[in-house]
């Protein structure tokens, strides 16, 4: 009489598989869609806190399975092993996230002069009761952008309004943002830009404005960048300043060997 030893699978790894594997996919069409305005931003973030959910629950199931397939010689180790890696790496943009939030303030909206910010003038139009209000900053919040984010300010260079404008639109121009203008003041030399400009991964939207005022012998400009969604912009609109700030201190220098002045605060 010949005995057969019957080969038992992990269910939980085999589970660990199919929910890592469904949650990237999930996330991969998810992130596309939204990218390319199939899918609106609220429901994008409703399948985002799924995909993470989704993938956490798949690498505990891999821990879950290990011992029964390392220990006890259950079927499953391929699925297990697929599945968590898989999960890790749906996960880490997450991970990634929680991080940012952690060592960036909570703000949502930065400006170069927090005394008189910039006006988000197509925000103000465009931003639907689901998005962020447009409104000017809380003493909190502007004590918190002061220390967190010192060097977000404004510039003043020693050119005329016209040049000062070319050198923006230069700029603006290596970037992929939507613009809105210029809008010329004349009774009040100032020229405003509106844009609308997105988060690097997940295409998440952002209003900017910059105003570039005419002093007379110099010409100062200001930025201002915020969020439509999610009290917390983890860091990207005072990247997202500081950035331009730079690429437009190059652009002059380049162009007339300038540097701003030193009293631009």
């Amino acid at each position: 009489m010949v005995a057969y030893l019957e080969e038992r699978t992990s269910k939980s790894a085999i589970w660990s598989w199919r929910l890592a594997s469904f949650s990237a996919v999930l996330f991969i069409v998810a992130g596309l869609g939204h990218r390319y305005a199939f899918l609106e931003t609220v429901p994008f973030l409703w399948v985002l806190a799924i995909v993470a959910v989704l993938a956490a629950i798949a690498l505990l199931l891999a821990a879950f399975a290990f011992p029964s397939v390392w220990n006890d010689g259950y079927l499953g180790g391929n699925d297990m092993t697929r599945g968590a890696i898989v999960a890790v790496l749906v996960l880490v943009p997450f991970l990634l996230s929680g991080y940012r939030a952690y060592s960036h303030p909570e703000l949502n909206d930065i400006s170069t002069d927090l005394d008189d910010p910039p006006e988000l003038t197509m925000a103000l139009k465009m931003r639907t009761p689901s998005m962020n209000p447009v409104e000017a900053p809380s003493p909190a919040q502007r004590k918190l952008q002061q220390e967190k984010y010192p060097d977000v300010t404004g510039r003043r260079y020693d050119l005329s309004l016209d040049r000062t404008l070319a050198a923006v639109e230069a700029v603006l121009s290596h970037t992929d943002w939507k613009l809105f203008g210029p809008t010329h003041h004349p009774e009040e030399e100032v020229i405003t830009i509106d844009a609308l400009a997105y988060t690097t991964l997940l295409d998440f939207p952002v209003d900017v404005a910059i105003r570039i005022v005419d002093e007379g012998d110099t010409t100062y400009v200001d930025m201002r960048s915020a969020s439509r969604y999610g009290r917390h912009d983890l860091g990207d609109n005072a990247a997202r300043i500081a950035q331009f700030m730079n690429d437009l201190d190059a652009e002059v220098g380049s162009e007339t060997g300038q540097k701003p002045l030193p009293d631009a605060e």
